[in-house]
């Protein structure tokens, strides 16, 4: 993380201590500006790729079981996999954050990713997608989560943790507007393995273009030298009701987002919407997104990350409501619509709550955790509407379920803590 000389007090004082000419010090901070802007820059294209890739399986769901005869929960036992896989690679990971170069260890996640999203497009048995997906590109997937990049941005801009971790993890969001856009294409003109040559190479790409931008051994020995920050350690955390009032908000959060994100597409076709339109719903919703994650982190810099996470579950809430009683294609685009702006809207604030009420010493270990417990439970969410299809031939069971989970959730943002237990000053 960032001293006390990259802010533009401490490049005064330091200037003042030394006598440094004003113009030597203007060219320091411009430089730190440059080199933040593009740690920035390679936070959202990371997650922009590394996102947008996991969208893939719920893009292609349908054409895969169709040609393959699998029903819909043998996927669903992939995706599942994946999702417990990459929450606790997520929490090693942002355990390795605070310790170790950020470039080797995101690197790595980019390279493992790119060959087991690659090698899905060679599948012909349900066990391949698990091992492919379920293991191999969610080891991956966990190195390059939104916990190691928000301990990268949050490091380079510590002053602005919203708003930064905002734009990195809208690429999450535009990576599911452009990259499923244009998979969506590919999908109808070459068929679903295409799909995953093509986030293979995407992947190569990532990896040439970032390795020199993401810091390395270096930034991670000065950030071990730097004198110990103040903040709790994950057991201190835990006996907090803070925390846990967190850890069940999360867990709800990830049951919602990738029940939908999974299933919207296969629903959207089963309600009579066409292929290519369907596909397009998750693009819908990475545009609507877009605008919710950084509405968000700037809600959560000039107030509190409390409001917009009660305002998403309170808007979740209609919107499930409305599919329960409405499956027709117009309520199908509405829920897309509006379920966007919520969709991810906590992932750039799990560093923002973890540094308000735990301080910043083990921000990577702590907002692992959390980070961990949105990614099981969305395995959950994930697996549990595969299976609540295949044994009730409907979504609309598992719609009332993560509606009334929503309520639950909206009920408890509001118990949280709204003032920051430690300034982010003296984290």
């Amino acid at each position: 993380m960032a001293g006390p000389g990259c802010s533009p007090v401490g490049i005064r004082i330091t200037q003042s201590i030394f006598n440094i000419p004003a113009g030597i010090a203007n060219l320091t901070t411009s430089s730190m500006t440059r080199r933040a802007g593009l740690v920035l820059a390679a936070g959202f294209l990371v997650a922009l790729i590394g996102g947008g890739s996991r969208f893939a399986l719920g893009l292609t769901l349908r054409p895969v079981v169709d040609e393959l005869h699998w029903p819909r929960s043998e996927l669903g036992i992939a995706v599942f996999v994946y999702f417990v896989v990459t929450a606790v690679f997520t929490y090693l990971a942002g355990r390795l954050a605070d310790r170790i170069s950020l470039r080797l260890l995101m690197g790595g996640g980019i390279l493992i990713s790119g060959i087991g999203i690659g090698l899905m497009g060679l599948m012909t048995q349900p066990w391949h997608a698990v091992v492919l997906y379920g293991l191999i590109f969610a080891i991956g997937n966990g190195g390059i989560s939104t916990t190691t990049v928000g301990v990268m941005v949050t490091r380079a801009m510590p002053g602005n943790a919203g708003v930064v971790n905002a734009v990195a993890v809208s690429g999450i969001t535009v990576g599911q507007l452009v990259m499923i856009a244009g998979l969506a294409l590919v999908l109808a003109a070459v068929g679903w393995r295409s799909v995953f040559y093509w986030l293979a190479l995407a992947h190569v790409v990532l990896l040439v273009l970032l390795l020199p931008i993401i810091p390395g051994r270096a930034a991670a020995a000065a950030h071990a030298r730097r004198p110990a920050t103040v903040g709790m350690s994950l057991r201190d955390a835990a006996r907090t009701k803070q925390f846990w009032l967190l850890t069940i908000i999360f867990a709800i959060c990830g049951l919602d987002d990738f029940f939908v994100a999974t299933h919207v597409v296969a629903f959207a076709q089963d309600r009579g919407v066409g292929a290519y339109a369907a596909g397009n719903l998750l693009a819908i919703m990475g545009l609507t997104g877009l605008i919710g994650v950084i509405a968000a982190g700037v809600w959560s810099d000039r107030s509190s990350p409390v409001w917009p996470t009660a305002a998403s579950f309170a808007v979740r809430v209609v919107v499930f409501a409305l599919i329960c009683v409405d499956q027709s294609p117009l309520s199908i685009a509405i829920f897309a619509i509006v379920f966007g702006v919520t969709f991810l809207v906590t992932a750039p604030l799990t560093v923002v709550f973890v540094r308000d009420a735990f301080g910043t010493r083990h921000l990577g270990a702590i907002t692992g955790m959390l980070t961990m417990v949105h990614q099981v439970f969305g395995g959950i969410g994930a697996y549990a509407g595969a299976v609540i299809f295949d044994t009730a031939g409907s979504y609309l069971p598992a719609f009332f379920i993560v509606g009334i989970a929503s309520i639950l959730a909206l009920i408890l943002s509001f118990l949280l803590d709204r003032k920051p237990a430690i300034t982010p000053a003296s984290s």
